[in-house]
C-alpha cells in the first residue's frame, strides 16, 4: 500500500511494489554483509528452497491441467450418454407400448421366441380408420371425456394393411382372411384356396399339427369366410354346408384342426327339414361331430355353466345364423353371450388345457358384425360393434398381463366395409364442418331389428280384399312406423318421403332405417360393400410384432403368424399333403372336397352381407337402355322364424323390387319420361344428392344410384287415384309373396285355402286394372 504525507502527497523515495527481482537484491545485500563480517551466506539454503517451491508450483499445474482435462472427458462422456438415453426413449416411444414379464410377446427387438408361446389373432372385419374415428368421437361425446380420450386399440397401433385381392382391387372376406391364413394373395371367394385353386396350408392347420391347441371365437356364421378360412379349403365361399364338414373334421383331409369354436351359424349344422335349419342337405353336422368326439352346447346357460375346466374338442353355437349387433344383443344378455365373454371363456379354456403342454396355443377372435354394420351402412350399430371389439381387447390384454406363458396379441382388419366418412353434404350449398354423435346416442336399436319389427308387424295383418280395407291399412302401418322410429331411433320427424318409401318398398326396411340415422349424423357412405381402403395393425407388444410396423401387404400379416409360430416349413409340408388329396371325391358324386372349379363369370363375393336370408342367390340383368340393375330370385328360408323373406312376382310391365340382400345399388327403370309405369314413383330434383331415375344415355351416371339418394328423393304430388295404384300395388306384392310361400307349403295346407287365396289374389289385380282403366 502506498504511503502519503499530511498533504496527501506521495514520498519522493517511496518504495515501489515488490518486483521478481527483490529476491536478488536480498541476496546481493547478504553477500555484501557476509564480506564485512566474514560469516558465510545461506546460499545454497535458499537455491534448495527456490528448486523446491520451483517443484512444487509445477506439480500444481501438472495436477491442475489433468483435473481440467478429466472434466473436459466426464463433460464429454455425460453429454454423449444424455444423447443416448435419449435416442433410446424416442425409439421407445415411436414403438410404442412394449410388453415386459412373463405374459409379454417375448423375443425383445423383433427377435423370434423360442419356447413355449401363445399367440391371439385378432380380426377387426370390416373395420377402417374411420370406423375408428367415429367411435372414438361418438364416446367422447357420450362419455363426456376430453377430445384427446383415446379407445383401447389406439394405444397398441404400429402400421397399417393394404388389401387388395388378385382378382380385384377391393377384396372380399375370404381372399382377405385367405392372405392371413396362408400367407398369400388369392381372388375373391376363395377359402384358403389359390387363384390356381389348389389349396394352401394354413397357419392354424400347422399351429394343430406342431401340437399348438387351436380355437375360432366369433360372432357371425362359425362357417363364415374369416373363421373358415383357418380350417377348411374350398373354391367357393357360399360353399358353407361343406365348410361345416371340414371344420369338424369329417371331411377334412388331414382330420380335425380346431379345437374350439365359439360363434353362431347353427342353422348349416342342422339336417334339412328341421326346424332352424339352412342346410341343403339332411346331414345332421351336429351328430357327425358328437361322433368324432367333439362337445357341443346351444345355450347361454350350457355356456354359463362351462367355468374354466372346458372339455375339448368343444363346440358352441349360440344362433341360428349370426349373433345379433351388440346393440340389440345388449337385450338380449339372457340369451346370446358376448364377444368379449366368448373370447374371455376360450382363452381360460386354452391356457388350462395347455398347461403342462410344451406348446401354447393359436386363437383367432373376430369382431365380425362390424362388417355386417357397414354392408347395411348402419352408424350406430357399427358404434356399438367397435366398442365391444376395444371391449374384447382389453380382456386380452388383462389375460396377457397375468399370463404364466410369453402371450402375443396380433389385430387387423381384412378390409374396410362401407366406404364410411364422418361428413355428408346434403345441399348444393358449400356445408358446415360438422357430424353429430348426439344422433347416435338416441339409437337404441339396429335398423337390421327395426326391419324384422316391421315385417313381423305387416304379416300379423289381416288380408284386406278392397281397395279401401288395403288404404286403411296403409295409414295404421304409417302410424305403426311413426312409433317405432321414435321409440327405436330416437327421430321425432321423419319425412313423409321416408315414410312413403317405408310403406312402398318394405324389403328395403333396413337400409331406410339406416340411411335415416346417417343422414341425421351426417355421416356418409360411398356402398354397401367393401372398399380399398387400408386398414390399421395394432399389437400388445410393439417390438414383437415390429415386422408388422409401417404400411405392409395383408400377406405379411399371414408371414408374421407362420414367423412367430414357427411354422413355415409346416405349412409348406401341409399344403403339400393337401394338394395329393385334389382328385379325392367327398363321396356325393363326383365333386372334389374343394368344390368344382369357378367359372370365369361367376361372382364369388359378397355372400356375408348382412341384410338378406339364408339360400338367396342373385344373378344378374340387363334392363332398359343398357342400364345394369338388380334382380332377386328369393327361395322359402328354413329359418322364417328368424328372417322374413319376401319373394315377388314380376306381372306384365312391372318392375322387380329388389330383396335386402340386394340394396348394394337399387335402379330405378322408367322407359318413358311420363311414366308409363304407375307403380315407380315420379321423382323430382331437389339438390344434388337427387336424380330423375330415368335410364338412358344422356344420365348413365345415374345408374345404379345408392339407396341413399333414393330416400333423398322427393316424389312429386300424385293423384288420389294414383296414390290409391301404389297402395293396391304394395298389396298386390304382399299377395303375390304369400302366395309364393304358400305354393312351398302346399303339402301343409288344403286346396281350399288356395282357391281362398287365387281368389283373393285376382280381386287385387282386378282392382289395380280397374284403377289405372279409370286414371
Amino acid at each position: 500500500m502506498t504511503t502519503r504525507d499530511s498533504n496527501g502527497q506521495e514520498p519522493l523515495l517511496a518504495r515501489g511494489p515488490a518486483s521478481d527481482h527483490s529476491g536478488d537484491l536480498e541476496e546481493e545485500e547478504e553477500e555484501e554483509d557476509a564480506l564485512l563480517t566474514g560469516q558465510r551466506t545461506n546460499k545454497q539454503q535458499r537455491q534448495r528452497r527456490r528448486q523446491h517451491r520451483s517443484g512444487a508450483s509445477t506439480a500444481s499445474v501438472v495436477r491442475s491441467r489433468w483435473k481440467e482435462i478429466g472434466l473436459f472427458v466426464w463433460a464429454l462422456v455425460a453429454t454423449g450418454a444424455v444423447v443416448v438415453l435419449g435416442v433410446v426413449y424416442q425409439h421407445a416411444l415411436s414403438w410404442g407400448p412394449a410388453g415386459s414379464g412373463s405374459g409379454s410377446g417375448g423375443g425383445g427387438d423383433g427377435a423370434r421366441p423360442s419356447g413355449k408361446r401363445n399367440l391371439i389373432f385378432m380380426v377387426s372385419d370390416g373395420m377402417g380408420p374411420t370406423s375408428m374415428a367415429m367411435t372414438r368421437s361418438w364416446r367422447q361425446h357420450t362419455e363426456q371425456v376430453p377430445w384427446d380420450e383415446a379407445l383401447v386399440l389406439d394405444e397398441y397401433l404400429i402400421g397399417q394393411s393394404r388389401t387388395r385381392s388378385t382378382s380385384s382391387l377391393v377384396t372380399d372376406s375370404a381372399a382377405g382372411a385367405t392372405a392371413f391364413s396362408c400367407g398369400l394373395k388369392s381372388y375373391n371367394g376363395a377359402i384358403s384356396v389359390l387363384p390356381d385353386h389348389s389349396p394352401c396350408g394354413s397357419v392354424m392347420e400347422a399351429a394343430k399339427r406342431k401340437g399348438y391347441t387351436t380355437g375360432l371365437v366369433v360372432t357371425t356364421r362359425i362357417t363364415d369366410a374369416t373363421p373358415a378360412v383357418f380350417a377348411s379349403h374350398v373354391r367357393r365361399r357360399e360353399m358353407e354346408d361343406g365348410i361345416a364338414m371340414l371344420m369338424v373334421g369329417a371331411t377334412h383331409p388331414l382330420g380335425r384342426m380346431v379345437d374350439l369354436m365359439l360363434g353362431g351359424g347353427r342353422c348349416k349344422f342342422v339336417p334339412i327339414g328341421s326346424e332352424g335349419s339352412c342346410r341343403n342337405d339332411d346331414v345332421d353336422v351336429r351328430e357327425v361331430a358328437g361322433d368324432r368326439g367333439w362337445n357341443y352346447i346351444s345355450t347361454r346357460e350350457e355356456f354359463d355353466s362351462l367355468g374354466t375346466e372346458v372339455k375339448l374338442p368343444l363346440l358352441g353355437l349360440f344362433a341360428h345364423d349370426d349373433i345379433p349387433y351388440e346393440l340389440d344383443r345388449q337385450y338380449q344378455n339372457a340369451t346370446y353371450p358376448s364377444l368379449e365373454e366368448m373370447a374371455r371363456t376360450a382363452l381360460d379354456a386354452l391356457s388350462v388345457a395347455t398347461k403342462d403342454s410344451d406348446q401354447g396355443f393359436f386363437v383367432m377372435i373376430e369382431g365380425s358384425r362390424i362388417d355386417h354394420a357397414g354392408h347395411a351402412n348402419d352408424p350406430a350399430a357399427q358404434v356399438h360393434e367397435v366398442l365391444a371389439y376395444g371391449r374384447t381387447v382389453a380382456a386380452v390384454m388383462e389375460f396377457i398381463k397375468h399370463s404364466e406363458t410369453p402371450t402375443l396379441m396380433v389385430s387387423t382388419s381384412d378390409h374396410e366395409t362401407g366406404g364410411l366418412a364422418t361428413a355428408r353434404q346434403l345441399h348444393s350449398e358449400y356445408p358446415h364442418y360438422h357430424w353429430y354423435p348426439g344422433v347416435l346416442t338416441n339409437v337404441s336399436h339396429s335398423g337390421e331389428y327395426l326391419s324384422r319389427e316391421y315385417h313381423a308387424h305387416l304379416s300379423s295383418l289381416p288380408s284386406a280384399s278392397t281397395l279401401s280395407a288395403a288404404l286403411a291399412s296403409s295409414e295404421n302401418t304409417k302410424t305403426y312406423l311413426t312409433t317405432l322410429i321414435a321409440d327405436s331411433l330416437g327421430i321425432h320427424d321423419p319425412s313423409d318421403q321416408e315414410l312413403d318409401l317405408l310403406l312402398q318398398r318394405p324389403a328395403i326396411a333396413a337400409y331406410v332405417f339406416a340411411d335415416m340415422v346417417s343422414r341425421r349424423a351426417q355421416t356418409r357412405w360411398s356402398t354397401h360393400g367393401h372398399s380399398g381402403a387400408d386398414v390399421n395393425i395394432y399389437s400388445s407388444d410393439s417390438r414383437a410384432a415390429r415386422r408388422l410396423a409401417g404400411s405392409r401387404e395383408n400377406t405379411d400379416v399371414g408371414g408374421f403368424l407362420r414367423w412367430y409360430l414357427d411354422l413355415e416349413e409346416e405349412v409348406g409340408r401341409i399344403t403339400d399333403e393337401l394338394r395329393g388329396y385334389m382328385g379325392v371325391s367327398t363321396g356325393a358324386g363326383d365333386t372334389s372336397w374343394l368344390g368344382s372349379v369357378p367359372g370365369d363369370d361367376e361372382r364369388l363375393d359378397g355372400q356375408d352381407h348382412l341384410d338378406h336370408y339364408a339360400g338367396d342367390h342373385r344373378r344378374r340383368e340387363v334392363g332398359g337402355e343398357g342400364c345394369e340393375q338388380i334382380v332377386v330370385e328369393c327361395r322359402q328360408s328354413p329359418v322364417a322364424n328368424e328372417h322374413y323373406q319376401t319373394s315377388v312376382a314380376e306381372p306384365h310391365n312391372h318392375q322387380p323390387l329388389p330383396a335386402d340382400s340386394d340394396l348394394v345399388t337399387f335402379q330405378q327403370e322408367q322407359e318413358h319420361s311420363s311414366n308409363s309405369n304407375p307403380f315407380t314413383p315420379n321423382t323430382g330434383d331437389k339438390d344434388e344428392d337427387e336424380r330423375d331415375g330415368t335410364c338412358d344415355s344422356a344420365r348413365a351416371s345415374d345408374c345404379g344410384r345408392p339407396i341413399m339418394d333414393l330416400i333423398a328423393t322427393s316424389p312429386e304430388p300424385a293423384p288420389r287415384e294414383q296414390q290409391a295404384a301404389q297402395h293396391a300395388q304394395s298389396r298386390y306384392e304382399a299377395l303375390v309373396a304369400e302366395q309364393h310361400q304358400l305354393v312351398e307349403k302346399v303339402e301343409h295346407i288344403g286346396r281350399a285355402e288356395m282357391g281362398r287365396l287365387h281368389e283373393a289374389f285376382l280381386r287385387a289385380r282386378g282392382e289395380v286394372e280397374g284403377t289405372l282403366g279409370e286414371k
